[in-house]
Formats: structure tokens, sequence, C-alpha cells
């Protein structure tokens, strides 16, 4: 999601939004919380629980929703995600048991509808997190499927490889499973009883993929600026100032971009935070004013969002989570002009947009607002909208219908 969307009550969000405070018959008032689920057992499943990013929060903000639920996931590794999983009841398919999936999951695509399959879950309704393999996780209940986007690698393969090339054992082992698990995932997919998508690409995504009607529940931002703040070390001598991009180090990302257009700008700062696999890639082509990091604590992420000018958002996403959890600090976000970023980025309040993810554009946006003053109070009033409160409620109450509560 990670990667994840997005609200204030009269203002537009961007170009052809919605206004943010627009809710469907379903959603309850803004923290209200009417559901009555005494009695039921709630359970919750994830693809794989591997890294830190905007859908393992929301998995987070599930626990908080329903406290007593146990998360199912194809896999687990504890220092690979948040550390509050340690404290969840959490069951794993046979794969956990090898540690190369564990650390990279892609390794596994072959054996994860096998052990999807094997994910059978007793409860009377599943809250399935999912982006390819968690809405097809077995019950006899009910299923509620969040998704954060249909499988990329079946039907965006061409964003998900990157610049693989037409040999690389990569694409040609996708190209063999394509069509076997488009079938197997449609499937599964007409098996939910209810879709929601986190932002309006999504559900028009859901609707062009599986013909379903999904609702719209933007994901929160979970992330607490009023908690401690941390340091880093390496970045002390830039408490001055710098732009931020907090990102999974993967093609689609765009992150080489924005480093090129900081090359470009040689009085200006970037510090990326982040990891996967293009790390090393990317810190050898790192110009002299950017520094990527890795492994930072929520108090050392608080740190750096708190100490940004700005937040670099160069990809094409499904939700846009960084940019409110960089307005919850009153960091505005300059992002690329596409997709959830749409529903998350208010031009008037939070952030500007620039067209394409060339190093060109993302440079002249930059240029552009660097003598903006900013209304800090304001953005953070924007990323308030999009309370964890309201999505918990939101959630119960559509977890409710379904039980026929």
């Amino acid at each position: 999601m990670d990667d994840v969307t997005e609200h204030d009550t009269d203002a537009v969000v961007g170009a052809g939004a919605a206004t943010p405070g627009q809710r469907d018959a379903a959603d309850p008032a803004d923290g209200a919380d009417p559901a009555d689920l005494t009695g039921l057992r709630i359970a919750v499943a994830h693809d794989y629980l591997t890294q830190r990013g905007g859908a393992e929060r929301v998995v987070l903000s599930l626990l908080r929703a329903f406290p007593d639920a146990v998360i199912h996931t194809t896999l687990y590794d504890p220092d690979g995600t948040f550390p509050a999983f340690r404290d969840a009841h959490i069951v794993t398919s046979p794969l956990n048991r090898i540690g190369a999936l564990r650390r990279d999951p892609r390794l596994a695509l072959p054996l994860l509808a096998w052990a999807s399959g094997r994910m059978r879950i007793d409860a009377d309704v599943v809250v399935a997190s999912s982006s390819g393999w968690a809405h097809a996780f077995p019950t006899d209940g009910r299923r509620l499927v969040y998704c954060h986007n249909p499988a990329r690698w079946l039907y965006q393969s061409n964003e998900y490889l990157g610049e693989a090339g037409a040999l690389s054992p990569k694409r040609l082992a996708l190209t063999a499973l394509r069509g076997p698990l488009r079938v197997w995932d449609q499937r599964a997919a007409h098996r939910a009883d209810r879709y929601l998508g986190n932002s309006r690409v999504v559900v028009q995504r859901i609707a062009d993929t599986y013909g379903l009607e999904a609702g719209l529940v933007p994901p929160p931002h979970s992330i607490d600026a009023s908690g401690a703040q941390e340091p880093l070390p390496e970045l002390v001598d830039w408490r001055g100032g710098f732009h931020l991009i907090v990102s999974r180090l993967q093609p689609y990302k765009n992150v080489d971009r924005a480093l090129e257009a900081f090359r470009s700008l040689p009085g200006e700062r970037l510090v990326v935070v982040g990891k996967g696999p293009l790390a090393d890639q990317l810190r050898a082509i790192a110009p002299a004013n950017a520094r990527l990091v890795s492994g930072l604590s929520d108090a050392q992420l608080r740190w750096t969002y708190a100490h940004a000018r700005a937040l670099i958002a160069p990809s094409y996403e499904d939700f846009g989570l960084t940019p409110l959890e960089a307005a919850t600090f009153g960091c505005p976000t300059l992002a690329l002009h596409a997709g959830g970023y749409l529903d998350t980025i208010d031009p008037a309040t939070n952030g500007a947009f620039f067209e394409t993810a060339a190093a060109a554009a993302i440079a002249g946006a930059i240029e552009a607002t660097s003598a903006r003053q900013w209304d800090r109070d304001a953005i953070r009033r924007h990323a308030d909208a999009f309370s964890e409160a309201r999505f918990i409620a939101r959630i119960r109450a559509e977890v409710a219908a379904l039980a026929g509560r």
C-alpha cells in the first residue's frame, strides 16, 4: 500500500476528487461505534507480515478494532515487521518454517496459492486485509475483504516487475503462473461477502478486475505525532531541514527519479527512509545531498517527519498514506498527480502535484514551492479527518452488518 485515503469536511482533495467528508450510507459518524459485536468470533487475515508498510499498519488498526482477533497469515517475520505484532496471536502457514521465504515472500510466489488454501479459519467473520492472498483463506464464516489492490503481479505485472528483462527468471516464472493464478484469484474474490477498497482508484480496479461493487473506506494514518521523538545520529547535522521520502525500495516507487532530481538541486537535501530490493542500487547512485536510512523505530520516524520540509511522493500509489502521516506533523507533500494521492492531497492545504515521475518534474515542483508559506495547523486538521477512530468505527459497522447485527 506501501505502501497504503483521505479528507476534510468541505475541502476538495484533488482534481476530480469527492469531498473528503463524503460517506456512503454505511459510514458512521466520526468516532461513533454503534456496532454490537457481542459474542461474535472475528478473525483477521493478511497476506504476509514480513515488512513495515501501510498495509501492515492497517492490520494493527484492525487489531485495535477487534482486540481478541487471531491473525492468520502465510508468513511472519518478527524482525521484519512492526514490533507490536509480537503481542498478537498469529497463526502461519507451513511455509513459515522456511527462513528464506520469510525474508523475501516473492520467492514463495509459486507456493502461496497452495499455502493460502490451507489457512482455514474458524470464525463467524473474517476481515481479510488483502492484496492478493488473504482473500482466499478458507472459512465457513462471512468474509469481508479490505482490498489494498487486486494482485499487482497478476493485473499490473509490468509495473510490478519494473525493469526486469523479457528473459529474467522472475518475468518467466510470472508468465508461466499468471494464467492459473488468475483463475484461482477470480474464484477467491467471488467467494467474498463484501469488498471494500482503500481509495477511489482501487474501488474502480475492483470493479474492472472482478466485476464487484466495493465500498470506499480510506485507511487511517496511525502514527501518533504526540509520541516521543528520537533523533537519527546520521541526520543530526541536517536539522536545518530536508525533503523526505518514506517508501519501500521497489522499482515502481520511482525513488531513483527523486535521487536524480536532487542531483540537480545541490542546495537541497533528501532523506529516503525504507528498505527493499533496490537498496544497494539506490545507495550506489545517490548524490552527496541524499541519504538512505532504514530500520527506524516509530520514535525515530516521528523525528524525521517533524524535521522534514516536505515529503516527496513520486510513485503511482493505490492509496496515499505517507502524505497523511506527514500531515500529522504539519509537513506538506509534493506528489505525483495520480492514483490515491488525488484523494489524500488537497493542493489548497497540504501539498502540490507534479505531472510525471520524471526527475525534471520533481525538481520543478521543489523549486516552485520553495518559497510557499504552509499553514501547518491546517495541514494537521486535514490529517485528522483520516483518524483511526473513524476507520475502526466503519470497519466494525461493516462487520456488524455482515453478521446481521
